[in-house]
């Protein structure tokens, strides 16, 4: 199965709210379902066994509705782990989404950002986690934004992706045809697949990037997660 570069119909500006507000809701049941914090936790833990901290404060580019870093801090929380998450989203319902779910969360932010382009200072961040967001990308690009993200982490950055897979992709239709009639879900979904990589892509593509240190995780099921440490993260 060659990589796709369609768009996914999320990729677009200017979807209906509606539509846009129940694929997220969806993609949070999926989540759930297939625990896609599980893999995000995993990197963490294996940078803060590395370089304990007592506290730390991490920016999620595409945060999306916010439920990874809300479960990845739940988490933590009951172990005694003290953390603060900034999510950066870059269409504005799904920020306004996201910042209406964490209201309640006094340790998450939501802000409306580009992730080419976030406003922040350099090292602002202990650590830069980009889940499920990657894949949505060029090569290229992916490498841009790696080189970018790397000025604002002082330790690591994170990435939890998709593992393209014919498994996966028709999986993944199947479950999406059968829970949803949502369209864009229906569509996504699977493309999200399509627009993976392999393992060993994901490998060189990260390591390409030239950024730090690559360590890489394969995660259940169809999933990869990688750390890249940093100048302190080392």
């Amino acid at each position: 199965m060659k990589r796709s570069y369609e768009k996914e119909l999320m990729d677009f500006p200017g979807n209906d709210p509606a539509l846009l507000a129940e694929d997220l809701r969806n993609l949070r049941l999926l989540n759930s379902f297939l625990n896609g914090s599980r893999s995000v936790g995993l990197a963490l833990n294996h940078l803060l066994r590395r370089a304990p901290l007592q506290g730390f404060l991490l920016l999620d580019v595409g945060t999306g509705s916010a439920d990874i870093p809300a479960q990845l801090l739940a988490r933590l929380h009951r172990r005694g782990v003290n953390g603060k998450v900034v999510g950066m989203e870059a269409d504005p319902v799904t920020a306004r989404i996201a910042a209406q779910r964490s209201a309640n969360l006094p340790d998450i932010e939501i802000i409306q950002g580009d992730a080419g382009a976030p406003p922040f200072l350099p090292g602002s961040f202990d650590f830069v986690v980009a889940s499920q967001f990657l894949h949505h990308f060029a090569e290229t690009r992916i490498i841009e934004l790696l080189k970018q993200w790397a000025k604002l982490a002082r330790r690591g950055i994170i990435i939890s992706d998709l593992v393209r897979h014919p498994v996966a992709y028709h999986g993944i239709r199947l479950l999406t045809q059968l829970a949803t009639r949502n369209i864009m879900t229906r569509t996504d979904a699977p493309l999200s697949v399509r627009r993976a990589f392999t393992f060993k892509e994901w490998r060189a593509l990260l390591r390409q990037a030239d950024i730090g240190a690559v360590e890489m995780f394969s995660v259940f099921p169809f999933r990869m997660a990688a750390t890249i440490r940093l100048g302190g993260g080392r």
